[in-house]
C-alpha cells in the first residue's frame, strides 16, 4: 500500500530498505514537520544491523524534486496520463499487428520493486506473447545465475551473510567489496577482528581498498579466473581433501571436471605462469583452501562480467562441491549481487530466458502450469533477446517499439554509442523514469513519470535471498505513479483489464507468492507460498525473511542444500567440466592495454540519484583513469593531466591517476559519468560488446585500448553558486558542491578575451576581481554579490591549477574579506586559510589535509584516534583504508 498523502504535522518514521547495492540494508527514515527527512541504519534489520554506507547515509540529500520527471510527456510536450498511456498501448499494438509480438520489447531494471517486475514480465510473456523482456541485471549477475543453474538445477544462492562471519577462510574474487558492498565488507572486517584465525584472500587484478584486510592478494592476469580455480580443483584432488562421500552420493560429473583440469596440466607452476602470479602465492592460496573446512568464496563482477563468466562461476562451485563445502554454516559459493532487486527480478522471470518463479520457458510442464495460473493461451514458449541483443535488434529494425523502465542503457550498455543511435532511429521509444534528463530519456518519444525511493512501496530481495519491504515516507510528487500501476494501465488498454486489475502492491505480491507455490511440492527452489495469504496489514508489516517460505517453514530458510538435495533431475549437484579460454578481444600493437571498468565508493550507476548529494560528489568529483607508473611513463601521461582512451568502439577523456595499485598493462575507468555530468566520459562507449555465450553478460572487464595525453589548448574550472549552462567544450564535467556548482573544463579553441569569455559563462552582474596574463595564458577572476563570493573562474595553459578545496571554503565566508580577495587573485590560500584537502570521509566531510594535520602534530596515532577526534571512519568505515594510507 502506498500513502499518497503523508501527515506533515508530526514526526513519521518508517522502516524501509536502501535502494543501492544488493546488500539490502534496512533504513529508518523519518519525515519531520519542517519537511526534512533524516535517515539512519535499522539496527533490527538482519542484513546491516544498523550500519549504512556513505551512499545510504546520504539518502536524505537525494530526494529533492529538481530535475524530476513529474508529468507524462509526448515528444517533449506535457500531456495527460490517459493520452500518454494510449500512445504507448496503440503504438505497441500497431507494431504487434504489423510485425508480430517479437517486434516489441521491454528493457527493465534491478531498480524496480518485485511487484513492478512481476507485472512487466506477466504482460510481456503472458499476454503480448513474446519473451523480449530483459533487465539491466543481465549486465551484473546473469553469469552467476547461469552458473548456479548449471550446478544446482536452480538459480539458488546457498549462503547467508552469517556464513561470512562464521568462516575461517573468505576468498573474495572479482569484488572491491569495501567500495561496492561496504556494509558486507564491514561485517567481514569485524569478523576478522573477532576471529584471529580468519584468513582473507583477495583475487583481483587491482589492489583495491578491499585488500586492506587481506592476508593474501592475488593480482592475477585479467581473464584467467577459470585457470586458477581449475588448478585449485586439481590441487584438492592431489592433496586428498575431496569429500568422497558427498561427491559419490550427491553429485555427478566430477571425473569429467577433474579430467578437464588435468588435461590443462594445471600444476602450481603452470597456473602461476598463466595467471602471471608468484608460485609461492598460488601454492599458499591452494593450501589454505585445502586445509580450511569453513570456506566462503564471495564473488561478483570481476567473475561475472566476462565472456567466460558462467564458466568462471562454475569453476568456483566445482571446488566447493569437491570438498562438500556447501549447505553448511560458514561455507559455500556466494555470488553477491550489484543491485537492490536483481534477485527479485530473477524470482519473477525478468530475464528473457526465464519464465516466472524460477520456472523455465521451454519446459512444457512449466509452460502449462503458468498458462493455467495466469489464464492465458498466449504464453511465450521460446527465449527472447538478451540485453545486448535487444538493442542490436533495435538497431537492425527487427524490434520497432521498446519500453525502457528505470534504467539508462545509453550509458550502461557496451558499445553505448550504437545503443543511442539505435534508439534515436527506433519507431517508438517509451521510457518510465523518475528523472527528466538522462542520456536515455533524451531518446524517448514518450516519457512516463515514475516514483522514486521514499515514494514507492513494495518488496526487494537482497543477495542472501532476504525479502524486505520498501515503504514510502514521501507523498507522490506531481503526477508520478508506481511502475506497476503504469504497466497495468497499459495492459488494460491492450485489452487485458481482468488479468491486471490490481488495487495495490499487496495484491501483486500475493499473486507472485501463490504462483511460486502453485503445484510446487518441493520440486522448485523458489517457493514463498507461505506468504500468499497475507492480509494487506500483514503485508504492510512484513519483516525481512529469507526464501523459501512455506507453510511448513514459515520462518524462512537461512541456507540452502542442508539436506544435500538439489533441483536437478537426479537430485544431485552437477560438476561442470571447464576448459579455460581467454577473453575474446586480445590486446595488440594498436591497442596494447586492457580496460577494466567498475564502480567508485560514493557513486551509484549513472549518478542520477547520488550526484544530487554534494557530500557524495566530494570524494571523486571527476571521471578518472587509473594507470600503473610504468605504463604512465611508457605512454607519456602525467598525474592530474587529461588522457584520451580509445578502443575500436569509442573514445573517452578522463583525469589521470597514477598508482601502483593498478596492474601493469591494465587501466581502470569507472562507469558512472554520462552526458548529463561529463561531455566525453561515458566509459561504456569504449567497451567492446562481446558477451558470454551462455549468460549473455557483457565482457566489461577486458577491452583492448590505447591511451595518450589529451592536448588541450587551455584548462580551467568554474565554481558558481548558480547552476550554469555552458557551451560545449571538449571536456566539461559538472559537479554539485555544498555551496556551488563546480565545472572542470578543457578546450581545443583559443580563448581570445578571457574576461569577456568568463562573463559570457556566468553573467556580468556583480563586482568583478580579475587577474589576466595573456602571454602566460593565465586568468583568475572572482565575481562578488552582496559581499559574498558568487563565482570564480580560473584558466591556465595546462592542468596545473589551484586546488578547489580552499576556494570552496571562500563561499562560506560572509562577508568576503580583503585577504581572501587578494588570495583569490594570487591563486593560493593565505596563512589563515588552511586547505582541508581532498575529501576522504564523505559521512562527516573530513578532508585529507585535516587528517594529515592530526597525524603530523601527534594528536592522532591510530585509526581509533582519528575516529575520536574527527569522526572519520566511524560510520560506514569505507574510508578506513584511505586513512590507513595516510599513516604510512
Amino acid at each position: 500500500m502506498t500513502d499518497k498523502n503523508i501527515n506533515m504535522n508530526e514526526n513519521v518514521t518508517i522502516s524501509t530498505t536502501c535502494p543501492y547495492c544488493g546488500v539490502g540494508c534496512g533504513v529508518l527514515a523519518t519525515n519531520k514537520p519542517d519537511g526534512t527527512i533524516s535517515v539512519e541504519g535499522d539496527q533490527s534489520h538482519p542484513a546491516n544491523l544498523g550500519r549504512l554506507c556513505s551512499k545510504g547515509s546520504a539518502l536524505a540529500d537525494t530526494i529533492g524534486l529538481d530535475g524530476r520527471l513529474l508529468h507524462p510527456q509526448i515528444n517533449g510536450q506535457q500531456t495527460s496520463w490517459d493520452e500518454a498511456l494510449d500512445a504507448v498501448a496503440t503504438g505497441f499494438q500497431k507494431v504487434i499487428d504489423e510485425h508480430g509480438p517479437d517486434a516489441v520489447a521491454f528493457y527493465v531494471s534491478g531498480q524496480l520493486l518485485t511487484e513492478d517486475y512481476y507485472v512487466a514480465n506477466k504482460l510481456m510473456k503472458g499476454f503480448i506473447g513474446s519473451a523480449n523482456i530483459d533487465t539491466n541485471s543481465r549486465l551484473c549477475m546473469s553469469s552467476a545465475a547461469a552458473g548456479y543453474k548449471r550446478a544446482f538445477g536452480s538459480d539458488s544462492v546457498p549462503c547467508s551473510y552469517e556464513d561470512l562471519e562464521k568462516a575461517d577462510l573468505i576468498v573474495i574474487e572479482g569484488s572491491n567489496t569495501a567500495w561496492c558492498h561496504p556494509v558486507v565488507y564491514q561485517r567481514i572486517s569485524k569478523a576478522k577482528q573477532d576471529n584471529p584465525n580468519l584468513k582473507i584472500i583477495v583475487i583481483d587484478p587491482r589492489k583495491t581498498a578491499t585488500c586492506d584486510i587481506a592476508d593474501l592478494h592475488l593480482s592475477l592476469k585479467p581473464g584467467t579466473d577459470a585457470t586458477l580455480f581449475n588448478g585449485l580443483l586439481r590441487y584438492l584432488n592431489h592433496s586428498d581433501v575431496i569429500d568422497w562421500d558427498f561427491v559419490n552420493h550427491h553429485t555427478e560429473g566430477f571425473s569429467d571436471a577433474l579430467l578437464s583440469a588435468q588435461d590443462s596440466d594445471l600444476n602450481v607452476v603452470h597456473v602461476a605462469q598463466t595467471c602471471e602470479l608468484g608460485s609461492h602465492d598460488v601454492e599458499l592460496f591452494f593450501q589454505l583452501f585445502a586445509d580450511t573446512e569453513k570456506v566462503v568464496t564471495l564473488y561478483s563482477q570481476g567473475v561475472n562480467q566476462s565472456s567466460s563468466g558462467t564458466d568462471n562461476s562454475n569453476s568456483i562451485i566445482n571446488c566447493h562441491l569437491a570438498t562438500g563445502r556447501i549447505g553448511k554454516l560458514g561455507m559455500g559459493p556466494f555470488s553477491i549481487t550489484g543491485q537492490p532487486n536483481a534477485m527479485g527480478g530473477r524470482e519473477v522471470g525478468g530475464l528473457s530466458n526465464q519464465l516466472a518463479a524460477h520456472m523455465e520457458l521451454e519446459n512444457l510442464k512449466h509452460h502449462d502450469l503458468v498458462s493455467r495460473f495466469w489464464n492465458t493461451d498466449n504464453l511465450a514458449s521460446t527465449a527472447g533477446a538478451k540485453a545486448v541483443d535487444i538493442f542490436n535488434d533495435v538497431a537492425s529494425g527487427k524490434i520497432k517499439a521498446i519500453w525502457i523502465m528505470a534504467t539508462n542503457p545509453v550509458v550502461t550498455l557496451p558499445d553505448a554509442d550504437k545503443v543511442r543511435a539505435a534508439l534515436q532511429a527506433c519507431e517508438l521509444v517509451a521510457v518510465s523514469d523518475c528523472e527528466q534528463n538522462t542520456d536515455t530519456t533524451a531518446c524517448a518519444d514518450i516519457l512516463l513519470p515514475a516514483l522514486a525511493w521514499g515514494e514507492k512501496c513494495g518488496t526487494v530481495t537482497n543477495s542472501e535471498r532476504r525479502i524486505s519491504r520498501q515503504r514510502n515516507i514521501l507523498a507522490h510528487p506531481g503526477e508520478a505513479e508506481e511502475d506497476w500501476w503504469i504497466i497495468s494501465q497499459v495492459a488494460e488498454k491492450l485489452g487485458f483489464k481482468e488479468q491486471f486489475n490490481y488495487a495495490s502492491s499487496a495484491d501483486i505480491f500475493r499473486e507472485h507468492a501463490a504462483l511460486s507455490g502453485f503445484e510446487n511440492d518441493g520440486k522448485r527452489d523458489f517457493d514463498i507460498s507461505g506468504l500468499a495469504t497475507l492480509s494487506d496489514e500483514q503485508y504492510h508489516q512484513l519483516q525481512p525473511i529469507q526464501w523459501p517460505v512455506t507453510t511448513a517453514n514459515p520462518q524462512g530458510t537461512e541456507r540452502l542444500f542442508t539436506d544435500k538435495q538439489f533441483f536437478t533431475p537426479t537430485g544431485k549437484a552437477q560438476f561442470i567440466a571447464i576448459t579455460p579460454r581467454p577473453p575474446v578481444n586480445a590486446t595488440n600493437e594498436d591497442y596494447p592495454l586492457v580496460l577494466n571498468t567498475g564502480r567508485v565508493r560514493d557513486q551509484w550507476h549513472t549518478m542520477t540519484r547520488t550526484a544530487r548529494s554534494a557530500k557524495l560528489n566530494g570524494h571523486i568529483p571527476e571521471p578518472f583513469v587509473e594507470i600503473h607508473p610504468l605504463d604512465a611513463e611508457k605512454w607519456s601521461v602525467e598525474q592530474g593531466a587529461l588522457a584520451q582512451v580509445d578502443s575500436l568502439w569509442g573514445t573517452l577523456l578522463a583525469r589521470v591517476q597514477i598508482t601502483d595499485t593498478q596492474r601493469v598493462g591494465s587501466i581502470f575507468v569507472p562507469m558512472h559519468w554520462n552526458k548529463q555530468t561529463a561531455s566525453l566520459s561515458r566509459v561504456d562507449a569504449v567497451v567492446n560488446p562481446v558477451v558470454d555465450p551462455i549468460s549473455g553478460q557483457p565482457e566489461f572487464k577486458h577491452t583492448p585500448v590505447k591511451i595518450k595525453t589529451y592536448q588541450a589548448v587551455w584548462h580551467g574550472f568554474i565554481l558558481s553558486r548558480t547552476r550554469l549552462t555552458l557551451p560545449d567544450t571538449h571536456y566539461c564535467v559538472s559537479i554539485k558542491g555544498e555551496q556551488f556548482w563546480r565545472y572542470e573544463l578543457a578546450g581545443d579553441a583559443t580563448i581570445d578575451n578571457y574576461s569577456a569569455w568568463a562573463k559570457q559563462q556566468i553573467g556580468q552582474e556583480g563586482e568583478w576581481l580579475e587577474f589576466a596574463d595573456q602571454t602566460a595564458q593565465r586568468f583568475r577572476a572572482g565575481m562578488i554579490k552582496h559581499d559574498l563570493l558568487d563565482a570564480v573562474v580560473f584558466v591556465a595553459p595546462n592542468h596545473e591549477l589551484p586546488t578547489r578545496t580552499w576556494l570552496s571554503q571562500l563561499f562560506t565566508e560572509s562577508p568576503l574579506s580583503d585577504e581572501s580577495r587578494s588570495n583569490l587573485l594570487a591563486g593560493k590560500p593565505g596563512a589563515n586559510q588552511p586547505d582541508v584537502g581532498a575529501l576522504v570521509c564523505a559521512c562527516f566531510g573530513v578532508g585529507e589535509n585535516t587528517i594529515k594535520d592530526a597525524i603530523s602534530c601527534g594528536a592522532a596515532k591510530s585509526i581509533e584516534d582519528i575516529g575520536k577526534q574527527l569522526k572519520a571512519g566511524t560510520n560506514c568505515g569505507s574510508c578506513i583504508p584511505e586513512i590507513k594510507k595516510l599513516f604510512s
